[in-house]
């Protein structure tokens, strides 16, 4: 019965067009479950897990209640049937999604870069629609959205647009519609490059995703995939376009890192085969001092685009180039109508009764009253005042989301508070009262509530969940500018440098004397070494981490006068060839960039390590030596031990760093994924480093010693104290730097420690940052997450400042 399992879920799989990994990223099951699933090696079946790639895989009820049949007689006939023998030859892993070879975006044949195009294209309209769905774009109905023709001034000669020839003549171009017609409009932009204007929460990005999924299903596959880029962090002074778009595919869809024959990834071939049609959104959230430039990077491409921006920071980006975007057309977005709100806000409010409340069995006019009722009926009456300011402020979707979730969905607070003049003298006052409300509305509304995955969220605080999610924001408005992305490996950024240092060195400190200790268990455990007694190997192992640990204090504080000290998500690549290629690094070059520093920052270790062994032997009156003769001692151990550990380090960081390549947010679609594939990482660096290091520190100390053989007198490097040395090194240096010097590392020690510990974050950070997805406080961006809103981040970090 698990052939028959595995049979049915892998021509499902199939018929969706997505290999085992692309499910695996879907279902958040692992690569391995499914692969034992459709194997029929997998025995231990669970039904929730059958649920997962069912939902991920899109199927229909009856399609769902085959595989519910097919796992109930899998599951009673496990008992007497035999398990299957496992395959005789290895499982590889391009063995392991061989069957899909033809048809995965993955992995297409040569010159596939059309299949490419389709998966992509697929992958896009369904990630689209399920953040339509997290965004209830759809509920009731979309708010109306329409636009009409830009200023000329904010536009391109028509002529120009319509790309004539010289002496024609142009047309004149309809550039008004609404929601339903954002492709038709596009379509009849000849340049096929178009600039959508409007108000900060006006409705720009909602349209932009409208616009993708229309295009995608339209009858007629478009030439171009339409993929949706926020451009808020570009700096067009060091990456130009071309990279802007290959790095932001490879963060959002890993597969296109795949290499084709040429070398190049499937992301730049897409991109130079002209593939690709970037929709641009947030051009107005690029620091001021970059658009400038940002618009003469795009006006030196003709590129088929979409640019989304607010009016009056696309304006001056035009005065400051003295040129609009070439060959585009423009539309502004309209306000929203009274009307609008009367249609939209009462169709919001299920709490109605539904005519049960005040009303009788003929719902009447007065069956069902909703909270609405009254304060649309006062914004209907115009010249008033209180009417007019809040009909200024309901003219943007973003301001009504925000208005519905707090009156609609928040039993017990009346909308007609929002013309009370004296509280809310000013529409500003009114714009802050929505932005305050939001985030408590959304944690106080329900106290528990399942989850997607079937898990139950927990229940927060409101006014602690503000102050974190303050927090954050204000982390992210650091600097000359806002920064949007939300990065798990960014977020202890802003703790003052001190208390980094202060970090990494009670960290490594306690690295290396639990590795001495545990080695010292060890080699005691085996007889190989007489007891030294409590005492002795306690104050060895403290005297000898807090020497390791001020040597790798100052490394850090070394990195942090550079500004090289935020660790980005790396992986260690096997093919020294392909890393070449895909980072155009030299090798001998990045040998040598890592050697010289690691030397010097393992020479400091070294000298630590010295008087570490000095300090002790004193302490335990081992040396009955003179003064000088101890000092003597001291002076060529520090040289000796400063070379040894310097030249290990600088020769195993050094060969590391050429087959490292920095990973640029680009292995994982998704936060939570990219932490787990950063945790494996590390784990496998402190499984290489240890050995590596350990081993290095045994050549390196017979080579040293035998060089300065004689010079200094008779040096002895007996093989069990080098062994023991290079094992306590080894163990405690890998761990040590994983811990302070890494993403991952760094995440673990300051985001989901010190950062919680002084209550500036939950200890529970990933499930924090996970559950405000949830409830629509953050979005997701391909592997980080944003605030739903620029001006929700901005309020709650002046919020927090407060």
């Amino acid at each position: 019965m698990t052939d028959e399992l595995g049979a049915l879920l892998r021509r499902l799989r199939k018929r969706a067009r997505l290999t085992q990994e692309q499910l695996a990223e879907r279902s958040q099951v692992s690569v391995r479950t499914i692969r034992r699933l459709e194997t029929g090696r997998s025995t231990d079946h669970r039904l929730r897990t059958l649920h997962l790639l069912a939902d991920a895989l899109e199927v229909g009820t009856e399609e769902r209640r085959q595989l519910t049949d097919t796992l109930n007689r899998a599951q009673e006939g496990a008992a007497v049937e035999p398990p299957e023998p496992a395959p005789t030859a290895p499982i590889t892993p391009d063995a392991a999604i061989a069957p899909d070879a033809a048809t995965s975006a993955a992995d297409p044949p040569a010159g596939g870069l059309a299949d490419a195009a389709a998966s992509l294209a697929r992958e896009v309209r369904r990630r689209w629609q399920r953040e339509e769905g997290h965004r209830r774009v759809h509920d009731p109905f979309p708010l109306p959205v329409r636009w009409q023709a830009v200023p000329a001034e904010l536009m391109d000669r028509p002529e120009n647009i319509q790309r004539l020839q010289p002496g024609a003549t142009p047309q004149d171009l309809n550039l008004s519609g609404d929601l339903r017609s954002v492709v038709e409009t596009y379509r009849s932009i000849a340049s096929r490059r178009l600039v959508i204007l409007g108000r900060a929460g006006s409705g720009k990005s909602v349209l932009a995703i409208k616009f993708a999924l229309d295009l995608l299903a339209a009858p007629a596959a478009p030439a171009r995939v339409p993929v949706i880029f926020s451009i808020g962090s570009w700096d067009p002074t060091t990456t130009t376009l071309r990279d802007l778009l290959v790095g932001r595919l490879l963060r959002d869809h890993p597969h296109l890192a795949r290499q084709l024959p040429s070398g190049s990834t499937l992301a730049v071939a897409l991109v130079d085969a002209d593939l690709i049609l970037p929709v641009l959104d947030g051009f107005d959230e690029i620091a001021e001092a970059l658009r400038a430039a940002a618009l003469e990077t795009l006006n030196a491409t003709s590129l088929p685009l979409v640019l989304t921006s607010r009016r009056d920071e696309y304006a001056r980006a035009i005065r400051a180039v003295h040129a609009p975007l070439v060959w585009a057309a423009g539309i502004e977005l309209t306000d929203l109508t009274v009307e609008d709100l009367t249609a939209y806000l009462p169709r919001t409010d299920r709490l109605v009764a539904h005519g049960c409340e005040g009303g009788g069995a003929g719902g009447g006019e007065g069956a069902g009253a909703g909270v609405w009722d009254a304060v649309l009926k006062r914004l209907r009456v115009r010249d008033a005042p209180e009417s007019t300011r809040l009909a200024e402020v309901l003219r943007t979707p973003l301001m009504v989301i925000l208005a519905r979730t707090m009156y609609s969905e928040a039993p017990g607070k009346d909308p007609e508070e929002l013309l009370d003049t004296a509280r809310f003298p000013t529409t500003g006052h009114l714009e802050e009262h929505l932005l305050a409300g939001f985030v408590p509305t959304v944690y106080r509304r329900r106290a528990l509530e399942r989850a997607d995955a079937g898990r139950e969220r927990r229940n927060r605080d409101p006014d602690q969940a503000k102050r974190w999610l303050g927090y954050l924001a204000h982390s992210l408005n650091q600097g000359t500018h806002d920064q949007q992305d939300l990065a798990w490996w960014r977020l202890s950024q802003n703790l003052r440098v001190s208390t980094r240092v202060l970090n990494t060195v009670l960290v490594s400190t306690l690295c290396m004397a639990v590795a001495y200790w545990l080695v010292q268990l060890l080699v005691t455990a085996s007889g190989h070494v007489e007891p030294t007694g409590l005492g002795p190997s306690v104050s060895y192992g403290l005297l000898g981490g807090v020497c390791s640990g001020a040597a790798f204090g100052i490394t850090y504080f070394a990195l942090a006068v550079f500004g090289r000290t935020t660790a980005v998500p790396s992986r260690v690549r096997l093919r020294l060839s392909a890393a070449d290629r895909r980072t155009g690094r030299r090798p001998v070059r990045t040998f040598f960039t890592r050697f010289w520093f690691m030397l010097l920052g393992g020479s400091v270790l070294g000298v630590g390590y010295s008087w570490a062994v000095a300090l002790v032997s004193v302490l335990g009156s081992e040396l009955g030596l003179s003064r000088t003769e101890l000092m003597k001692i001291v002076l060529i151990n520090t040289l000796l031990y400063g070379l040894i550990i310097g030249l290990t380090a600088g020769l195993i960081f050094g060969l590391l760093a050429v087959f490292e390549a920095p990973m640029d947010i680009t292995a994982a679609a998704t936060p939570i994924r990219l932490l787990s594939v950063n945790r494996t990482a590390a784990g496998r660096q402190v499984l290489v480093l240890a050995p590596a290091l350990g081993v290095g520190v045994v050549l390196c100390g017979y080579a040293v010693v035998h060089l300065f053989q004689g010079l200094l007198g008779t040096l002895l490097w007996p093989l069990e104290g080098a062994v023991l040395l290079g094992a306590t090194g080894g163990l405690g240096g890998a761990m040590a730097y994983v811990l302070a010097f890494t993403a991952w590392g760094q995440w673990l020690t300051l985001s989901r420690i010190w950062l919680p510990m002084t209550r500036r974050l939950p200890w529970d950070t990933v499930a924090f940052l996970e559950d405000a997805y949830q409830r629509g406080v953050l979005r997701q961006a391909g592997a980080v997450y944003q605030f739903r809103h620029i001006r929700l981040q901005r309020h709650l970090a002046q919020s927090y400042r407060h």
